[in-house]
């Protein structure tokens, strides 16, 4: 079968500085035009994606006898050697070439000559780069959920040593209830582990092998598109080559899960900046992950917190960058889809390093237990557990039983005592039926261990959702 590489002669090959697909032109590009066409600087990153699917496509076309199984040789040892000029940093990366794909072509072409030609048989760059960037996303997705998950067990270690601490819960950032630090801990446990869940189903959505889709209509040539999409780790080809060369919500999916995991991280960054002033005094960071001031000595600044807060921007604005760049394209591949790669590559690299600063943090914060519990039973905090107490022992509907609470709560306050604190007396005025029984439930301590429900912050509790996490992450 004829190759259309046969057409050029190998005298009449693009030389260096010629453009590979110069043939329709007489005249090479402006300066500015070539200055915004260029790639090579980001798409650079996805050498490793591109020599891979190169690898796998030439061993398609040699075994459906497209080309010959010396060319495919030639086309693998070639591409080998490119692989260990990149790696050892001798890889001449040229900007004549615009990307890494007609980069890689370029230089095959010198090493091995016309054979390296009929690699781009039945292929564009537009189903290259598609696959390139899908498996490129795809392993990010992976090391992700690996990152998620030492980060859980981080948090899992920490809640585990201080399933029993007592802190304030809040909402309104105003004191609500008793719960435990271990508790408090246990909740980015499962916000994290939903995180790990969203990138598992990203990934298993964009599984799907771009090549062989050509430039947008499929290829006349008797490729097999499943062989690559199996050697490449693909469950299947996709199923429309108009979608597969113009999609890009795969990585969009992925940025989207980036963005909610970022946001877990920037809450769980802004309660340790929280914990951590004078004000509240409920962790201490060391010196692995505080700054000082250049002017103020006495300063502990927690920036490690601050710039993983801060890097939720990044990976936010990533998700916004590439949305607006898709919203308005035709189908199939628009050059506007050269900007589909910096924002996401950037943006998982920001969650990478946000994701290890945290683990490293929560690995190294410990709690001042005891600043923690007086906070606790601070802003009446046990009123609750007094309407509940009303509810269970007095058998008042809930509506009564939270009115009186709320009058026993404006006379503690009136007499500067806590509820644990308030007279007998004072309670029986509010209502006769309350006994003696009633201080067993007011304590911070008794309200947390009676929290017993499924995923409530009993100690017990808590510590049998370690328990399931840590076998689950086993």
């Amino acid at each position: 079968m004829t190759d259309p590489s046969d057409l050029v002669s190998p005298d009449r090959a693009p030389s260096a500085g010629q453009s590979l697909w110069g043939g329709r032109f007489s005249a090479k590009p402006a300066d500015l035009m070539q200055a915004i066409n260029v790639s090579i600087d980001v798409d650079r990153r996805l050498w490793a994606q591109d020599l891979q699917g190169s690898r796998a496509h030439a061993a398609m076309l040699a075994a459906t006898q497209i080309i010959s199984r010396q060319d495919e040789q030639a086309i693998q040892q070639g591409l080998d050697r490119i692989e260990e000029e990149i790696r050892s940093g001798a890889f001449p990366f040229r900007t004549e070439y615009e990307d890494i794909h007609m980069n890689v072509e370029a230089r095959l072409r010198e090493l091995i000559g016309a054979a390296a030609g009929r690699l781009h048989t039945a292929r564009s760059r537009n189903d290259q780069v598609a696959t390139d960037f899908r498996l490129w996303v795809r392993e990010a997705c992976d090391r992700t959920v690996g990152q998620i998950q030492a980060l859980q067990r981080a948090l899992l270690a920490k809640a585990e040593a201080h399933a029993d601490a007592l802190m304030p819960g809040f909402t309104h950032l105003q004191p609500a209830q008793p719960v435990t630090f271990g508790h408090h801990l246990m909740a980015y446990v499962e916000m994290f582990g939903r995180d790990a869940g969203r990138f598992a189903d990203a990934r298993r959505r964009m599984n799907e092998n771009p090549l062989g889709s050509a430039a947008l209509a499929g290829s006349p040539f008797p490729i097999d598109r499943h062989m690559t999409a199996e050697r490449l780790g693909f469950e299947r080809p996709t199923a429309n080559s108009l979608d597969s060369v113009s999609a890009r919500d795969f990585a969009l999916e992925a940025l989207s899960a980036a963005s909610i995991c970022a946001g877990h991280l920037s809450r769980l960054a802004e309660e340790i900046v929280i914990w951590v002033t004078p004000q509240f005094g409920f962790v201490k960071l060391s010196d692995a992950f505080t700054t000082g001031s250049s002017i103020m000595p006495q300063k502990r600044n927690p920036d490690a917190a601050e710039l993983v807060r801060a890097k939720t921007g990044k990976v936010m604005g990533a998700l916004v960058g590439l949305s607006t760049v898709m919203k308005g394209l035709p189908l199939a591949y628009s050059k506007d889809m050269q900007e589909d790669k910096a924002g996401v590559f950037d943006a998982f690299d920001s969650l990478e390093l946000a994701l290890l600063a945290m683990a490293g943090m929560v690995a190294d914060l410990e709690p001042v237990r005891e600043r923690m519990a007086a906070a606790a039973g601070a802003g009446f905090s046990t009123a609750t557990d007094l309407a509940d107490w009303l509810v269970r022992e007095l058998n008042l509907p809930f509506r009564d039983a939270h009115h009186v609470t709320g009058a026993a709560v404006k006379r503690a306050e009136a007499l500067g005592v806590g509820l644990e604190a308030l007279p007998l007396a004072e309670l029986q005025s509010l209502h006769p039926g309350v006994t003696e029984d009633v201080y067993k439930v007011l304590s911070p301590e008794a309200s947390c261990a009676s929290r017993t429900s499924y995923g409530g912050t009993a100690p017990v509790g808590v510590r049998a959702q370690i328990a399931r996490w840590k076998e689950a992450l086993s």
